[in-house]
């Protein structure tokens, strides 16, 4: 059965480990990074349970844009991290965020809430599994720097739509993830 899951919470909040080692035991993972490389502490982990498991995982690192293509017959992915992703896609769309208006909020929010629906689709079709990691905004003050408040708010309404959208979500909370969909 298909499964789709996000896992959100703080930065350095055990994310990542938590994903690494939900499917460590899966062979051929696709392990998506939207920075150009891999923390050492999750490649460490990754390679691990690769030796451990006799797996062995794919990882493309700097996914700037259609993630959605780089999954070919994975059946299982892991997209690491919403946030940075998000991030990307506010400044491809609105260089300058401190001038972004309405309209261009939404629009960042449609591409993104597309671009995981289109991941979300192909990993379906071949009844596979995806983790989504984001981080969790909603613990926070809001920002008195335009373009992070911006940020905050974009990355909130798409969390929420994404989570509505998978079948569990997991909060993240000094390394504990508690599930709380």
């Amino acid at each position: 059965m298909s499964k789709t899951i996000l896992v959100t919470g703080g930065a350095a909040s055990g994310k990542s480990r938590w994903a690494v080692s939900y499917l460590a035991a899966c062979d051929y993972v696709l392990y998506l990074r939207t920075a150009e490389s891999v923390d050492p502490d999750t490649m460490h982990r990754i390679e691990y349970s690769n030796k451990q498991n006799f797996v062995e995982w794919d990882i493309k690192t700097g996914v700037k844009d259609a993630p959605a293509e780089a999954i070919a017959d994975h059946k299982f992915v892991i997209f690491d991290s919403l946030a940075a992703y998000t991030s990307n896609i506010m400044n491809e769309m609105c260089p300058d965020v401190t001038k972004i208006d309405e309209e261009t909020k939404k629009a960042i929010e449609k591409k993104i809430i597309a671009d995981v629906t289109e991941m979300y689709d192909k990993i379906m079709v071949i009844d596979g599994s995806m983790i989504t990691i984001t981080l969790e905004t909603g613990f926070s003050v809001t920002p008195e720097d335009r373009s992070q408040a911006v940020f905050r708010e974009i990355l909130g309404n798409v969390n929420q739509r994404i989570a509505n959208m998978s079948n569990e979500v997991y909060l993240s909370a000094s390394g504990i993830q508690f599930k709380i969909k």
